[in-house]
């Protein structure tokens, strides 16, 4: 698959992989919303991957927005795509599954020059709270929301997916190596469950000698993404 990027912007990394494949462990039907869809990696991937979903991917910067339109047309898959701001927008329709590599940058953190970059990373961007009371408000009762997120902000996230009324039903930890701790977790959540939550095996992306663990190469190998340079 041809992923169009800034050279010098945002540009997806491992976390979009690695949560593709997470959200791929789960049997896809119906309508699904990828939201802050970048590039398009995410939701484009799935689309590929499961034949029956009706994708639909919203993104707030317009040079984004053009790179998810380009990839679309050149993988020739079918989407529908909004160029507006997540928490505003009017969704006339709810959704089976939401999915997201939202910003997630602690607001302490030094924030980048580039406004892209500041935008696509830092959690101010899109407020954790605001956020997931969107989602619960637009997907349906029993709906799947898929998202990563910074591990070291598990506190707040279960804090806001209970206020939400968004049930926590897998966590995977991500793991740069097996000696590390957890810097990424992978969350499967859903709209009114009562399911008891599942703690998945850790994912552990680099072996002890710096090389990528069998695991992860295998997602890479499954995902088969290929970055062009976007031009303005």
């Amino acid at each position: 698959m041809n992923l169009y990027q800034h050279e010098d912007g945002y540009r997806y990394n491992s976390d979009s992989l690695l949560l593709y494949n997470f959200i791929s462990n789960f049997k896809l039907h119906g309508k699904l919303l990828d939201v802050g869809s970048g590039c398009g990696i995410v939701g484009l991937l799935l689309k590929r991957d499961f034949k029956d979903i009706s994708l639909s991917q919203i993104e707030l910067q317009k040079s984004h927005f053009e790179m998810n339109e380009k990839s679309a047309l050149e993988n020739k898959i079918e989407v529908e795509l909004i160029n507006d701001d997540f928490l505003t927008h009017a969704f006339k329709e709810k959704f089976d599954f939401i999915v997201s590599n939202p910003p997630f940058y602690d607001m302490g953190s030094k924030k980048s020059e580039n406004l892209s970059l500041t935008i696509s990373r830092y959690a101010d961007n899109l407020p954790l709270a605001q956020f997931f009371k969107k989602v619960s408000q637009i997907i349906k009762p029993r709906g799947s929301f898929l998202f990563c997120y910074d591990a070291k902000q598990i506190d707040a996230v279960l804090f806001e997916l209970k206020n939400y009324k968004l049930k926590l039903e897998h966590i995977q930890f991500v793991h740069t190596k097996v000696s590390k701790d957890a810097n990424l977790m992978l969350i499967h959540a859903k709209k009114s469950s009562k399911s008891l939550t599942k703690v998945m095996s850790p994912l552990i992306v680099h072996n002890t000698d710096g090389t990528l663990s069998e695991y992860v190469n295998s997602i890479y190998e499954k995902s088969q993404t290929k970055s062009k340079v976007w031009k303005n």
